[in-house]
């Protein structure tokens, strides 16, 4: 088991750093969950008597890495969750696209079907029985000639909505064996990271601002100059 990436805790809240390929909770999968994770070390750091309570406000999909922050009792889960349900937290996303984006910056806005059957999210019409809308803005950062470094601002919390909304524009993620269109090229990591998140502490009201970079030394990261990005 991976060991927990703690970036910050007080007895309200603990920020950590998500591994890439670990899912957010348990599943059908029955592999070790990142809540899970936490609850274990709260239990073990603060000799908790039966199952720490860690409340989950936000989620990231399995193959994404970054951060993530998780509640450490009901008051704070329920101030937090309503922060993430009204959009009034920043995430930001860095992504590797498999092809170089036509425009520099712009705003992408789909309507999003979840096939639950194939686990795999489509773009369909807005008239279409349980479409939601989706909406993000990118902004190209460098590129290498052949793939493009994004900053990315989700303004809604839809299922895969990074990967389906770039694919759907001919620059799906590099690593992307469900929506690229090279599936089986890569061994790669999904090139998507939760790099900078910020929002109001529950209590004291504090703006809490955490960033944190991929793995530079990897590919496709290390091809770029990341590090200019997240000068703190």
């Amino acid at each position: 088991m991976e060991k927990l990436d703690v970036l910050y805790e007080d007895n309200q809240i603990i920020v950590v750093l998500k591994p890439q390929n670990v899912p957010t909770q348990s599943d059908n999968s029955r592999d070790m969950d990142l809540l899970s994770m936490v609850k274990n070390y709260v239990k073990e750091k603060y000799n908790k008597q039966g199952e720490a309570f860690i409340g989950l406000v936000h989620r990231l999909d399995r193959p994404t890495g970054g951060i993530m922050v998780f509640a450490r009792n009901s008051k704070s889960a329920n101030r937090l969750s309503k922060q993430f349900q009204e959009h009034t937290t920043e995430k930001i996303y860095y992504a590797v696209t498999e092809n170089l984006v036509k425009y520099r910056e712009n705003t992408l806005v789909n309507y999003l079907k979840k096939d639950e059957k194939e686990n795999i999210v489509k773009v369909v019409p807005m008239s279409e029985t349980g479409a939601k809308k989706a909406e993000l803005k990118y902004r190209e950062l460098e590129n290498d000639g052949k793939h493009s470094l994004l900053e990315i601002e989700i303004l809604t919390g839809r299922s895969h909505q990074i990967r389906v909304q770039l694919a759907n524009i001919g620059c799906p993620l590099f690593g992307d064996n469900k929506y690229g269109k090279n599936k089986s090229k890569t061994t790669s990591n999904l090139a998507l990271w939760a790099g900078k998140l910020s929002f109001i502490h529950p209590t004291t009201k504090e703006k809490m601002v955490f960033i944190n970079p991929p793995d530079t030394t990897k590919e496709p990261w290390k091809n770029f100059k990341i590090e200019k990005y997240f000068v703190r």
